[in-house]
């Protein structure tokens, strides 16, 4: 349990800085100059590295094991935050962008490939429950310290005192280094075996798909909100607050992820948030006021945050047990090829007709995603992996 609880905290500390990095990039761009466009391309480029190079991440994870990785995603964010905090120019930044992506994608790909390892296979559902609140609850904090750091004190000071998050786990990972379990050694892959053997497993396929869906709306709030408030005239702390308010609901559903995978099967959950998720995209465009923006912002926040524990849960579930970190590779990569597509196209949408087709279409995406999962999505229960591992 101590591994656990230590391993959410690392990831909370570095998600605080990724989370509120991005926020503030965000809103720095902004007041370089950049459009709706050159905010996508800003969001285009955090999503590059890791739809590259996840998947090859991910099989050298398996091999060297969690630690180093961890340590060099985390110490890679806190040193690249320095660039945009002393060099403010748009393409500094979207060169700081792309280094960011693939260094967060090295600490959550490993992250994630160790988390089901952690103590016995029934507490996998708990491991990753505790993971996705520690997520949570820097997606409050990154953004609230990132609106008040840039109303307070300027972008500079806010980049640099959001980087120093990320030296803490690198840190404690230097001065700990027997706290995660050592996975055995990856045997040699057979000839022709590659990332594709896990894609073609249908109840793979179709997680990697949904989580697709997921992730896309995620980032698409976290950079198309500020865009729409900034637009409306809110300020940089208020901004900070409405985003902490989605934070704040994915770490309340996330509390209770374990029982309601015990009264539901995770494939209807799936698609009851996703077609919630949709709703609320449908209402921000018609809403200018701050407080009705928290409000569909924590609806959101309740469907969005049951998405990625339950993905990581069932992808642990249902890969060989070998091969974790590399299918933890392609769930990023799935992600991301959604990533860099979709915020360039939404972005020209944006800048040449306005908000509200970009939330629209949005909205539309995720319902359709969940109509698809409730169609052909997997349903694997916790029971059934314990049964797997046990054999």
């Amino acid at each position: 349990m101590q591994t656990i609880v230590l391993l959410a905290m690392m990831a909370t500390l570095c998600n605080v800085a990724h989370g509120g990095g991005r926020v503030t990039m965000t809103l720095l761009a902004l007041q370089l100059g950049a459009d709706a466009f050159g905010v996508g391309m800003l969001i285009a480029l955090y999503a590059l590295g890791p739809l590259v190079f996840a998947i090859y991440a991910g099989k050298i994870i398996d091999r060297v094991g969690a630690r180093l990785p961890m340590m060099l995603g985390s110490g890679g964010i806190a040193m690249l935050l320095l660039l945009p905090a002393t060099m403010q120019n748009l393409w500094v930044m979207y060169g700081t962008a792309f280094l960011l992506g693939l260094s967060f994608m090295l600490f959550f790909v490993a992250t994630q490939g160790i988390t089901g390892a952690i103590g016995k296979p029934e507490d996998r559902t708990r491991n990753y429950s505790l993971l996705a609140v520690g997520f949570s609850v820097s997606g409050f904090i990154g953004p609230l310290i990132a609106g008040f750091a840039i109303d307070h004190l300027g972008y500079t000071r806010a980049l640099l005192i959001i980087g120093c998050f990320a030296l803490l786990p690198v840190a404690f990972l230097w001065f700990r280094p027997d706290l995660l379990p050592r996975k055995p050694p990856a045997a040699t892959p057979p000839a022709g075996q590659s990332a594709f053997d896990l894609w073609r497993m249908p109840g793979l396929r179709s997680v990697f798909i949904t989580g697709g869906f997921i992730s896309a709306g995620w980032d698409l709030y976290t950079f198309y909100l500020p865009v729409y408030a900034r637009s409306i005239d809110l300020s940089a702390s208020v901004i900070g607050m409405i985003i902490a308010t989605f934070a704040v609901a994915t770490c309340v559903i996330r509390l209770f992820l374990a029982t309601l995978i015990k009264r539901g099967q995770e494939a209807r959950i799936l698609n009851i948030a996703l077609v919630v998720a949709g709703i609320a995209y449908f209402l921000f465009p018609f809403c200018t006021n701050a407080w009705l923006l928290a409000g569909i912002s924590f609806l959101l926040g309740l469907a969005m945050g049951t998405g990625q524990p339950l993905s990581m849960i069932l992808i642990y579930n249902l890969t060989p047990r070998d091969r974790t970190s590399e299918s933890a590779g392609v769930r990023v990569t799935v992600n991301h090829l959604v990533h860099v597509t979709v915020p360039l196209l939404f972005g020209a949408i944006g800048s040449a007709f306005g908000f509200y087709p970009v939330f629209v279409l949005n909205a539309l995406m995720l319902v359709g995603g969940g109509t698809l999962h409730g169609r052909s999505a997997a349903k694997p229960t916790g029971d059934e992996a314990v049964k797997r591992d046990a054999q």
